[in-house]
This record gives C-alpha cells, sequence and structure tokens, in this order.
C-alpha cells in the first residue's frame, strides 16, 4: 500500500486562529517532504506532526493529504509506529 499524507479538521485552538495536525501513516522522511513541497515552515514541526492552521486544511488536501477524522488520525499514526505519546514528548500539547 502506498504511503498516505493525512490530515485531520481543525479544532485545536492557538494563537487565534484553529490547528490541525499533518502526519504520515508510515513515514516521517515522507511527512517532512510534503511539508516541504507545501511550504510548511519546519517550525510547525511536533515530535510526530506538523501543526497546520486551519486556512491550509483545503490546500493540503489540494496537494494530496487525505482529510480523516482526529480519532482516525490518532488510529493510523498508532499503527504506524511513529506516534510520539504526550509524556514523551516534555510539554503538554
Amino acid at each position: 500500500m502506498a504511503p498516505v499524507i493525512l490530515v485531520d479538521p481543525p479544532m485545536w485552538p492557538n494563537h487565534g486562529m484553529l490547528w490541525g495536525h499533518l502526519v504520515s501513516d508510515s513515514s516521517l522522511t515522507e511527512l517532512h517532504a510534503f511539508a516541504a513541497r507545501a511550504g510548511i515552515p519546519e517550525r510547525g514541526f511536533d515530535h510526530d506532526h506538523y501543526d497546520v492552521p486551519d486556512q491550509r486544511i483545503d490546500e493540503l488536501v489540494r496537494l494530496g493529504a487525505e482529510l480523516v477524522s482526529a480519532k482516525e488520525l490518532i488510529r493510523r499514526l498508532r499503527a504506524s509506529g511513529l506516534r510520539v505519546p504526550a509524556r514523551d514528548r516534555g510539554h503538554p500539547h
């Protein structure tokens, strides 16, 4: 099965906007490459995902990301083995 980039609906408030998460279901290398192509700054990466503002979600889907529920995104991220639990991040998110 081909690797997939996933994005969830923006529902996390911060800096006056809502944010979603961009992840890969198989490879951080693939995730970083997609983010670079989409112009997402490296500072948006948080251990296993990129935080993306609500106004970028439609564009990311047009670029090939699959829009899934937050529950599905976490399920597939855990299944990939790439999930970094909050307790291992060193800060709350």
